[in-house]
């Protein structure tokens, strides 16, 4: 305890760090999955329409969807 006490001056913002550092981390871990995920299912969509699984229409109209929620993510 005492030794927490003469350190307190040298640990206290590195502590206050870590600890703003983990918050930020927190609040970004949802938007990198979402994002993520947004990515798997868009190279998922362009090896199923290399492979001759969905039509060019189809394909088209999906990547678009999936491209504008990603953008949505990004503007945020």
């Amino acid at each position: 305890m005492f030794l927490d006490l003469l350190l307190a001056p040298v640990t206290a913002p590195i502590n206050g760090m870590n600890w703003i550092a983990g918050k930020i981390l927190e609040q970004a871990e949802p938007y990198l999955d979402q994002k993520e995920n947004l990515k798997k299912q868009l190279l998922s969509l362009q090896l199923a329409f290399d492979m001759g699984e969905i039509e060019e229409e189809e394909f088209e109209a999906q990547e678009e969807e999936l491209l504008l929620a990603i953008a949505a993510l990004e503007e945020e």
